[in-house]
């Protein structure tokens, strides 16, 4: 870290935030704050459900439970930040916190991505493949898949913040935007960033759009495989994947706009990536609980539970 320090000029960035008016950032610091905590107390009761419940121990909650975990690491490289950033003047963040902002925001992010593509694949293996699906998604294979998606998002992360650290900041350090990130970063450095930017792009642009097009291959491939279900049949699938391609088209359409193209203007990208790191973790609970009446009876027992044993020990 000391070696990127000293590769460069600017201690610190200076982050200008989703807006410069007070009375608009005193409003957001509400509404965000608010998100945040739903964003937390949301995922982390999913999590804490499907691992005390019983009845929860297929595949595809066992996905869930670290779909809700990677949103709340995700959402707190951010959030935190800006929350705090609201009520301050000097918004600044030193090079290393910003280095490693970015390399966060990435790693979960293209780990979400991921997990996001094995859920898919959950499902069509449910409904296209009913009778190997026990064989093939064993226990073994959805652990092995979730390593995985670490790793691949470590990889993915380690690419874009070694060709990002390297580059020489020796001029301007203000950062339009409420986190560091790779386009933001790019149009700060000195040097010729041409060669940078597309090895960039096409590294989050190959990741995004492999794992997109397998998205959509997988749900086309489940709804042509419905016309031969009865309709109870295609009504029970629709609802077990109906919640996982709400999740992908809020998650991945806002991605998909930032990082498959050079970026050219920075408050645009920047209302766009509060969809996929604020509002996206914060309706991910909602939308899997509301849709699912097996993660609503769960959460029913396990709270019945804490008030019995509350009620016991008085």
């Amino acid at each position: 870290m000391m070696n990127m320090v000293n590769a460069s000029s600017v201690k610190e960035f200076i982050l200008v935030g989703l807006s410069e008016n007070q009375g608009v950032q005193k409003i957001c610091f509400v509404m965000f704050l608010f998100f945040y905590i739903i964003i937390v107390t949301g995922n982390l009761l999913i999590v804490v459900t499907v691992i005390s419940s019983q009845h929860l121990n297929s595949p595809m909650y066992f996905f869930l439970s670290y779909l809700s975990f990677v949103d709340i690491c995700y959402s707190s490289i951010t959030a935190p930040k800006m929350i705090a950033d609201f009520l301050v003047q000097n918004k600044t963040i030193s090079f290393v916190g910003c280095i490693a902002q970015l390399f966060g925001v990435h790693f979960f992010g293209c780990t979400e991505t991921f997990i996001l593509t094995v859920m898919a694949y959950d499902c069509y293996t449910a409904i296209c493949r009913p009778l190997h699906y026990t064989t093939l998604m064993t226990r073994r294979v959805c652990g092995q898949m979730v390593i995985s998606s670490w790793m691949g998002g470590f990889v993915h992360s380690m690419v874009q913040t070694l060709l990002t650290s390297r580059l020489s900041f020796c001029g301007p350090n203000i950062i339009d935007h409420y986190f560091c990130d790779v386009h933001p970063l790019l149009q700060l450095a000195c040097n010729n960033t041409y060669a940078v930017s597309i090895i960039v792009v096409a590294n989050s642009g190959l990741i995004a759009l492999s794992c997109f097009f397998i998205l959509v291959v997988s749900y086309l491939v489940i709804l042509v495989s419905l016309k031969s279900q009865t309709s109870e049949g295609r009504h029970k699938a629709l609802s077990t994947c109906g919640s996982h391609i709400t999740v992908v088209i809020l998650f991945f359409g806002p991605c998909t706009f930032t990082y498959i193209r050079p970026s050219s203007d920075l408050s645009e990208d920047k209302s766009v990536a509060v969809f996929y790191t604020i509002i996206t973790p914060m309706l991910n609970p909602l939308i899997y609980t509301l849709r699912n009446k097996e993660v609503k009876t769960a959460m029913k027992k396990l709270w019945s539970t804490k008030v019995g044993s509350e009620k016991g020990e008085v």
